[in-house]
This record gives structure tokens, sequence and C-alpha cells, in this order.
């Protein structure tokens, strides 16, 4: 388990865990973060669709409006992280199937 994880982080993601919509979402992380955080997280997200679909980190730049260093850490994390980025994009395809 990372060394970041502990009680209150766990209370954290039981929390997100308990959203049961994008509008649900939406308000919670409207008071959680500032905007600049949420749209940070959500250009990595972004990212990470687009590694997924083989674009290149050219392509990922110009579009996303990210630095290479940044495509590069979310490369890393979809490759050999945790495993979160690939839950989500599986998850997105199935829905959308």
């Amino acid at each position: 388990m990372p060394n970041y994880r502990n009680e209150s982080t766990e209370r954290l993601f039981a929390a997100v865990a308990a959203l049961r919509t994008p509008e649900e979402c939406a308000a919670f992380f409207d008071d959680l973060c500032t905007i600049k955080e949420i749209r940070d997280m959500a250009q990595r997200l972004d990212t990470a669709l687009l590694l997924d679909q083989g674009r290149s980190y050219q392509q990922i730049a110009e579009q996303v409006g990210i630095s290479t260093a940044t495509i590069s850490r979310v490369n890393r994390c979809l490759s050999y992280g945790a495993g979160g980025y690939r839950a989500v994009i599986d998850r997105m395809k199935e829905e959308n199937a």
C-alpha cells in the first residue's frame, strides 16, 4: 500500500466511490478542488485516453495542451502504475460499447 494511504485518504476514496452521478461528482469536486486542480486531473485522464488510442506525445501535447513531461508521467502510470487509469479506460470502453 502506498505510504500516503491512511484513514483520511481511505475516507476520501470511499466518498468518491459513493457518488452516483456525474452531477454528484461535479458538485463534490467543485467543493473539494480548485478549478485548476480539476482541469489538471481532466487533462491527465484525457492524456491517458489518447495514449491508449496510440497517439503520439506531440499530438497529445498539441490537443490537450499538456507538457511532454506530464505525458511521460501519465504514460508510466498507464503502463506500470497501480492500474487506476487502465480500470477507468476499460470501464469507459465497456460503457460505450
